[in-house]
């Protein structure tokens, strides 16, 4: 439900709230939402739709329902399952970076891209359990979450692709086909050279708590703070950044001692 908050004319009544658009597109249950900014927001639901909205008709610019799609990442083999458990697919936690959205879908993390209109990268199983929280970071890392008790740092990275093998054409040549395959051939090389293709890239592992990581709160060079339903709350540094921050110090205590050495 989009509502929109109106200033009243006398200060003793605050605010008003008036409801202006009622959208019904979601199949299920809602379980999270993000502003992408001014003009675009995205919604996922329970049974795992992602649907990207304008902000300004309310009306629906793309959507995405199959996440379990082997398309997205060919190098990944498909699961075998009888029967998906809704918990699988449920979209818990959405977070933008005004270029993609980041979206925990059920243990995995998938990353959407909103000019593609289409998922350019996904770990299916980033944890044991659901994922709960993510973040993106400015360096192109993320962390998440998960039931499991466990918090994880992700890079999203370019794979390398390998340049495209001819196609033989064989007897066709013979027939004046040869032509029309060279040129699909060149076409479809084209197309995969175009294209990049991204995957997520595991890079950090922060173990310390022993029951499910409910949320954190990321506070760039400072450092990360997890809260768990072991009744823990951490604290987490860069531990390479605080080495380096430690040797500097060193080194300008003993600047400063030998600048005294020197003046006695």
């Amino acid at each position: 439900v989009i509502f929109r908050l109106s200033a009243s004319n006398n200060e003793s009544e605050g605010w008003s709230v008036l409801e202006v658009k009622r959208l019904v597109d979601h199949q299920d249950n809602i379980l999270s939402s993000v502003s992408v900014n001014d003009l675009t927001f995205v919604t996922g639901s329970h049974v795992g739709e992602l649907i990207v909205w304008d902000a300004l008709d309310w009306t629906k610019q793309a959507c995405e329902c199959n996440f379990w799609d082997s398309s997205v990442n060919p190098d990944v083999q498909p699961e075998i399952k009888l029967s998906q458990s809704p918990n699988e697919t449920s979209v818990q936690y959405l977070t933008s970076d005004e270029e993609c959205v980041f979206a925990a879908v059920g243990k995995g993390i998938y990353v959407y891209n909103l000019q593609m209109k289409r998922v350019i990268a996904c770990q299916r199983t980033a944890h044991d359990s659901s994922v709960l929280h993510i973040e993106k970071l400015p360096n192109r890392q993320l962390i998440s979450c998960s039931e499991d008790g466990s918090v994880r740092i992700w890079e999203l990275r370019e794979k390398q692709q390998l340049p495209a093998e001819p196609v033989p054409t064989g007897f066709f040549n013979m027939w004046g086909f040869g032509r029309a395959n060279k040129q699909a051939n060149q076409a479809a090389k084209k197309m995969q050279e175009n294209t990049p293709v991204y995957f997520l890239e595991l890079v950090g592992d922060l173990i310390g708590h022993s029951s499910a990581v409910q949320m954190f709160l990321y506070f760039g060079e400072l450092g990360l703070a997890t809260c768990s339903a072991d009744h823990l709350i951490i604290l987490w540094k860069d531990g390479e950044r605080e080495s380096s921050l430690r040797s500097l110090t060193l080194f300008q205590k003993l600047a400063q001692n030998r600048d005294l050495q020197l003046r006695l």
